[in-house]
């Protein structure tokens, strides 16, 4: 007996409070299996990311490689205006978005199943994709919005991965400039501070806290020969120290011999004498 196919357009919910969303590839892909997602309310308080809304954030787990943000926007969007989409390997804080690294020197994405952050712009998307009935597929590729796979989406993909001379050199240029404007700044912010240091005829300097809140002292030829002289005599110092050191050490040296030599010397004149009152009959 072939039983017929269910007619239960309601929402289905799992544990952990996820509701599954039915996804299909394209209309032609009737009688292919479908593939689940699972949806639930973004509401990870402990997490403070702005770019993630509690209140109009939907988190899906499951998401297929070949959905980009792009794909995603426009499957969600139907639900309600989409804000934006962020893609994750795994569910956590999101990476920061400026790093200070070229755009050209972005790591390869892993291809393999995702999570995935969805902002709409107001709060109702976010409760219209949780109602969405279970049997009701929603589809990915369409005349209207078509995604590329096999040989076409590898070609698109390396056209992509060109980058054209003149937008590189552009950048270049930016950065350079960029580069050459902060150095004249901070020479001129060195020169000032030089300027406002500078030592008076009787060697006295006016230090100021500069704009790190270090206070520095201008590496002036008065200021460095005074430097050298204050290492040397404390050299002198220290090697005059040294040798008042080793004089003394001579000194007890000398002194402990004389007193060894001394020693010796009562010793032997008492033995003389010991020697001398000896009673001798013959």
């Amino acid at each position: 007996m072939k039983m017929a196919p269910s007619t239960d357009q309601h929402a289905r919910v799992i544990p952990g409070g996820f509701t599954v969303l039915s996804l299909r590839f394209s209309e032609d892909d009737s009688h292919a299996a479908l593939h689940q997602l699972c949806v639930k309310e973004h509401r990870v308080r402990a997490e403070s990311n702005a770019n993630r809304p509690l209140d109009r954030t939907l988190f899906v787990l499951n998401v297929p490689p070949y959905c980009t943000e792009s794909v995603m926007t426009d499957v969600f969007s139907r639900f309600g205006p989409v804000q934006s989409v962020e893609l994750s390997e795994k569910p956590g804080a999101s990476a920061a978005s400026d790093s200070g690294v070229s755009s050209y020197f972005t790591s390869r994405r892993r291809q393999c199943f995702r999570v995935a952050y969805i902002v709409f712009k107001h709060a109702s998307g976010v409760k219209a994709a949780k109602r969405h009935p279970v049997n009701t597929p929603l589809i990915i590729s369409s005349t209207d919005r078509p995604v590329r796979t096999g040989i076409r989406k590898w070609i698109q993909q390396y056209s992509d991965s060109l980058i054209k001379a003149s937008s590189l050199q552009q950048d270049v240029d930016q950065f350079m400039n960029n580069y050459d404007k902060q150095k004249e700044k901070e020479a001129e912010r060195q020169k000032q501070e030089a300027e406002q240091q500078q030592e008076d005829e009787e060697g006295w300097v006016k230090v100021t806290k500069s704009s790190r809140g270090v206070k520095v002292r201008p590496h002036s030829e008065t200021a460095n020969e005074r430097t050298l002289q204050k290492e040397k005599r404390k050299k002198e110092r220290k090697e005059l120290l040294n040798f008042y050191t080793w004089q003394h050490r001579n000194t007890q040296k000398e002194h402990i011999a004389e007193l060894r030599k001394k020693f010796e010397e009562d010793k032997q004149r008492i033995a003389v004498l010991r020697a001398q009152r000896k009673f001798r009959p013959y």
